[in-house]
């Protein structure tokens, strides 16, 4: 059975006769074909049970099934109920979901989104049973009293874990709260701080977290395998050399800072956000010539630090397509003009023109295309950080014969036509690798890949998840992180498992607090 999301599937099969355990729900849901999962109706029953409920459950497998059976619960006891998605294409997908597997009539979905008119949108919104729609426009909707959550029984808010700080997620989520209508989260993973974890219960309510994994005993028998690889280059000595350049001025900079008594850190264990932190410290200083002085000297040293990470783990284009940047610039501040007349820069800049000219590039660049010669013929989605890095990569792509399409973000001049046109012709065959930098990995419905390659590991546990949920959804999935030694990579490697391992410890910690803290209240009773 060929398989669209999760268990929804295209074969009309009949009504697996398990599913007759949703009750009176099964009777809203189109059920043909789709597949019995212990894992998803133990999921809805401790909905049903517990209330306001996170979900984290790995990509692919079948989140959305579960926000369908929620919604035809809300509508079978005579209220409304909405998803809300991050982005406009997900949220279209979503439509297209609903409206394929919820047995309501198609002029009671309404999908959301700011195009309509605001006197339409009213109307519609108020007129309809499901509502889709990214959560700006239903924030700014109930802000000006367009919509009320009112008559809403329950939301189901994907991709939760943006549910924190100012983003709109909050404030929808506190609409519903005060109004007691169920809050279902859905995430891949909230994240592997406490802080982080603590504050996205608190803003969407949460009573009650449903976690699995992989290898839990309700799951396992229905997650593909994913072949996790790490491929190892050495750097060479042409980016050695260019690197040894920048270090001395790096130091430079550095010295200054730790002489002021800003920063203790040595440069191979410097936390980027540690870098940010300190330019807000520095702003703050009052005595106007110390500020300044250490403003100079952080300019310099966050410039830097960030040519020197190019070249070391993205490539020597991408490093020269900053530096070239840099010189461009109309307004360049002291300190850049100063950095921009170093001898040392100035050589290190001609290094990588040589080396371009000649056709010299990172050796992650030749063990990418290897990995991507080695598996011709198969769908295969390589990941990187930059725009300058997904454009260089692409050109090296192409080169070898193989057929690439770049995928970037609005930020970057394209639009949501031009993205949907490029997912469209993927998916339809007409190439065989997307290289796309972070727009890739959550909001856009991209077709399951036989490969996902990491062009560089990144220290980030959501996005991880995300990136490596591309593969491995109907068939056996491999992933390749390629990592340069000796630099920010093996420690950014190093990260991410860790943090990958401390959220599901987490998760845990805090769902047992939150069973303490309502263990006097007393249960619910399953609506099942």
């Amino acid at each position: 059975m060929k398989q669209l999301r999760g268990n929804l599937v295209v074969d009309k099969l009949a009504a697996d006769p398990r599913w007759l355990m949703l009750g009176g729900t099964k009777n809203l849901v189109n059920l043909d074909g789709v597949e019995f999962r212990e894992y998803q109706l133990n999921i809805i029953k401790s909905i049903y049970a517990h209330g306001n409920t996170l979900v984290v459950l790995p990509t692919g497998l079948g989140k959305t099934f579960i926000g369908i059976s929620i919604i035809a619960n809300t509508l079978s006891s005579g209220k409304k109920s909405m998803i809300l998605a991050p982005t406009k294409p997900l949220a279209e997908q979503h439509y297209a979901t609903v409206s394929r597997f919820l047995k309501v009539p198609k002029e009671n979905v309404l999908l959301l989104t700011g195009t309509i008119s605001k006197k339409l949108r009213s109307e519609q919104e108020n007129s309809a049973e499901v509502i889709i729609a990214t959560p700006q426009t239903v924030a700014n909707d109930l802000r000006k009293g367009l919509l009320s959550i009112d008559g809403f029984g329950s939301v189901i808010f994907d991709e939760c874990h943006r549910a924190v700080g100012k983003y709109a997620y909050t404030y929808v989520a506190n609409e519903c709260i005060v109004r007691n209508v169920l809050v279902v989260g859905l995430t891949a993973s909230p994240g592997s701080k406490r802080e982080r974890i603590n504050e996205l219960v608190g803003s969407l309510g949460i009573r009650h977290i449903e976690a699995r994994t992989s290898y839990d005993r309700d799951v396992v028998n229905y997650v593909m395998q994913k072949n996790i690889h790490i491929v190892y280059v050495d750097i060479g000595d042409r980016i050695n050399a260019i690197a040894g350049l920048l270090r001395p001025e790096m130091d430079a900079s550095l010295k200054t800072l730790n002489s002021m008594g800003l920063l203790r850190f040595k440069l191979e264990f410097m936390p980027k956000g540690r870098l940010i932190d300190l330019g807000n410290q520095i702003r703050q200083i009052q005595a106007p010539n110390y500020r300044m002085g250490a403003m100079a000297a952080y300019s310099k040293l966050l410039n830097l630090n960030h040519a020197y990470d190019l070249v070391l783990t993205e490539g020597i284009g991408p490093f020269l397509s900053y530096m070239n940047g840099l010189y461009a610039k109309d307004k360049k501040s002291r300190s850049i003009e100063s950095l921009l007349k170093s001898q040392r820069i100035i050589a290190a800049r001609e290094l990588a023109i040589r080396a371009i000219g000649a056709g010299e590039e990172h050796p992650k660049v030749y063990a990418l295309v290897e990995l991507l010669e080695k598996n011709a013929g198969r769908k295969a989605m390589v990941f990187a950080q930059y725009r300058s890095t997904v454009k260089m990569l692409t050109e090296h792509i192409r080169k070898k014969g193989i057929k690439a399409e770049a995928f970037v973000g609005k930020k970057e001049g394209v639009t949501q036509e031009e993205q949907k046109r490029v997912i469209q012709s993927f998916r339809e065959g007409n190439f065989d690798v997307l290289v796309a930098s972070s727009i890739g990995e959550e909001g856009i419905d991209i077709p399951g890949v036989d490969i996902v390659i990491f062009y560089e590991p990144i220290p980030n546990e959501i996005r991880n998840i995300q990136r490596r949920g591309r593969t491995g959804r109907s068939d056996v999935g491999e992933v390749y992180i390629i990592v340069a030694r000796g630099t920010r990579d093996q420690i950014y490697l190093r990260i991410s498992q860790q943090r990958e391992e401390k959220m599901m410890s987490l998760i845990k910690i805090v769902n047992a607090s939150l069973e303490a803290k309502l263990g006097s209240e007393p249960k619910k009773q399953s609506r099942l």
